[in-house]
């Protein structure tokens, strides 16, 4: 017998504990991914440009992300939660949405591709409503798509109008400057912390929402479950995403490492206070192209920009479709 509404009762007791557990594995297996890959979007300018070893950048991911999420995460949490199915998913749907999602993160990551979680998020959730034939918030949907395409052109755009005004102070007082370029590095440290924190704001939620629809886990556990298991997806396999996304876009230096980053965590910060799961992927991407376009569009590797946005298009149709096929699959079989 399948668990039907939103509290199980299969086994009585003894059966809900391994339940309750695989759905917190379920999320701390997404929140791993998110860590894993977006871990690049924080850090991978500043360690791409020599500024920061991954080790120390990636024990300060650990540390904001765990911050955003408790502070700004509940938002996102919301809307991953509630805002796009209108319906109380059962445990079984919510794993199997989890699970999916996970996936595709953790093969783009084992590729080095940067990869939107957030869309893998709502692909997957997307994917379970359909299968268990509830009502789909499409405006709702069509809202966070939209955001997909207007965050990172408005983050390039601001990418590439500050990295103008940072040659123009550059050329007008010394880019040679010892001063300078400290400042610079600090800022560029800063700046990092920032995209860390607007990640742990906007992407814990897409980690833990799911679950937060069952209504059995306090929001600010769940919370905390999110940030922690980035923190350590960031620590303990980041590193392969943050070469592609320091070094295999454009070639960075220490102020273009704080463009991008300042104007990639401005723009996932923006859409968190409105509760809109953005792609941290596409925010830092389409700022590192904007400072490339800034240089020179030569400079920009367009098979690498290629690559990762076929990432972006697979990921939420595959996730969806994964788990739309594998609900059904299951309950044909157990019912």
């Amino acid at each position: 017998m399948l668990v039907r509404g939103p509290h199980p009762t299969i086994g009585g007791e003894a059966f809900i504990e391994p339940i309750f557990i695989l759905l917190l594995g379920a999320g701390a297996y997404v929140g791993w991914n998110i860590g894993a890959n977006d871990t690049a979007n924080c850090i991978g300018t500043a360690v791409g440009c020599g500024l920061l070893s991954f080790r120390r950048a990636a024990v300060l991911v650990a540390v904001f992300v765990i911050i955003g999420a408790m502070l700004q995460g509940e938002q996102v949490m919301k809307t991953i939660g509630k805002g796009i199915v209108k319906a109380d998913l059962n445990f079984l749907a919510v794993c199997v949405a989890l699970i999916c999602s996970g996936f595709f993160v953790t093969l783009a990551t084992f590729c080095r591709i940067p990869t939107s979680t957030s869309q893998a998020i709502v692909g997957g959730v997307t994917g379970i409503g359909l299968a268990v034939g509830a009502d789909i918030n499409y405006a709702k949907l069509i809202v966070i798509a939209e955001s997909w395409l207007v965050c990172p052109l408005m983050v390039m755009a601001l990418s590439f109008g500050l990295m103008a005004l940072v040659k123009f102070i550059l050329n007008k007082f010394g880019a040679r400057s010892l001063l300078f370029q400290q400042a610079f590095g600090r800022l560029a440290i800063l700046s990092a912390c920032y995209v860390a924190y607007s990640m742990g704001a906007n992407n814990a939620g897409n980690a833990v929402g799911p679950i937060a629809n069952l209504n059995i886990v306090p929001p600010k556990l769940l919370l905390l479950i999110g940030g922690v298991s980035i923190a350590v997806g960031a620590i303990t396999y980041g590193e392969k995403v943050a070469d592609t996304v320091g070094k295999g876009i454009t070639p960075l230096d220490i102020p273009s490492a704080f463009v991008a980053q300042i104007s990639s965590a401005f723009g996932m910060h923006l859409f968190s206070m409105f509760g809109i799961p953005v792609s941290t992927s596409s925010a830092i991407v389409g700022a590192v192209v904007g400072v490339g376009l800034n240089k020179s569009a030569k400079s920009i590797s367009k098979k690498t920009i290629m690559t990762i946005l076929i990432g972006w298009v697979l990921t939420p149709t595959l996730a969806g479709t994964l788990s739309f096929v594998l609900y059904r699959v299951i309950t044909y079989v157990t019912g």
